[in-house]
């Protein structure tokens, strides 16, 4: 969906983008830029569905989001996750960490993966497809 420069895509819409995905997420989060680029990579190339939303001004990413297996936490049975919520402090509060959350919502319904869960904080949300 576009909006003049701005755009929400997923990673295989613009998959020349991984690189520059892997290192503002690992500086956001400080995990390696090497674990994201191995998920991206498995999404890319078809081993996983669980895939890498972005909100993009042109080029300058502004938000973004992954899905992954496991974020972290010892609830193997809450699977997958959304992971790496992020958006950029001057950017919040316009809905955008909502949309990309129902990108994914839709993207993982049109696949048969649902419930997706965001463990926030010692809570567990969960977002089923209906």
């Amino acid at each position: 969906m576009e909006n003049g420069m701005y755009s929400y895509i997923t990673l295989r819409e613009n998959p020349e983008t991984k690189e520059i995905a892997a290192d503002w997420f690992h500086s956001k989060w400080h995990v390696p830029a090497e674990a994201y680029l191995e998920c991206m990579d498995a999404y890319l190339k078809g081993e996983t569905e669980y895939g890498w939303y972005l909100y993009l001004d042109g080029d300058k990413i502004i938000g973004g989001m992954g899905v992954i297996e496991n974020d972290f936490h010892d609830r193997k049975d809450l699977t997958p996750n959304v992971c790496a919520v992020y958006t950029e402090e001057e950017y919040r509060r316009r809905g955008i960490t909502g949309h990309l959350l129902n990108m994914v919502v839709q993207d993982l319904r049109a696949k048969g993966i649902s419930p997706v869960y965001l463990v926030i904080l010692g809570s567990v949300e969960f977002f089923k497809s209906l």
